[in-house]
């Protein structure tokens, strides 16, 4: 997991061209011109999902990881917590879908705080629980780019 201020992405250009395309397109997108809905960067090996949602309570929140697809989870305006553990050997709650590519767990997780500008990088090894409110439930616009595991 990688968080931090999308004007600090260029120390993490070196990790993977993938991710050093979804970095750049996000730091170069002026997201409040940008409909809610699906984009495509590089067909299906690299695609935003833009939306706007309410943080929820940390009782609602659904920890989740990925097998196919690195998130790129940019918070464009607004603040939440993220909720973070490592893969290991958590309890499965909702196995494997395939079409959405998505485990859900039954874990315990640190919180992290990011807010507008922020950007958070999860690797399959991740588990992560994003919308989760700060104080007050609050209107979040965030893209996610989904990053196909090479």
């Amino acid at each position: 997991m990688i968080i931090d201020h999308i004007e600090n992405r260029n120390l993490y250009l070196d990790l993977n061209s993938d991710i050093k395309r979804a970095l750049d397109f996000l730091y170069l997108t002026d997201f409040s011109e940008v409909e809610n809905g699906k984009y495509e960067i590089d067909r299906s090996n690299i695609f935003a999902l833009v939306s706007e949602y309410k943080t929820k309570d940390l009782s609602q929140g659904k920890p989740e990881s990925h097998k196919n697809y690195i998130d790129v989870q940019y918070v464009f305006s607004g603040k939440e917590f993220i909720g973070y553990a490592p893969l290991a050997n958590q309890k499965i709650v909702e196995p494997y879908n395939e079409s959405s590519d998505i485990t859900f767990y039954d874990c315990e997780q640190s919180l992290c705080f990011i807010e507008k500008q922020m950007f958070a990088v999860f690797f399959p090894t991740d588990i992560h629980m994003p919308g989760i409110r700060v104080t007050n439930p609050e209107v979040v616009k965030k893209v996610v780019i989904k990053v196909k595991v090479k």
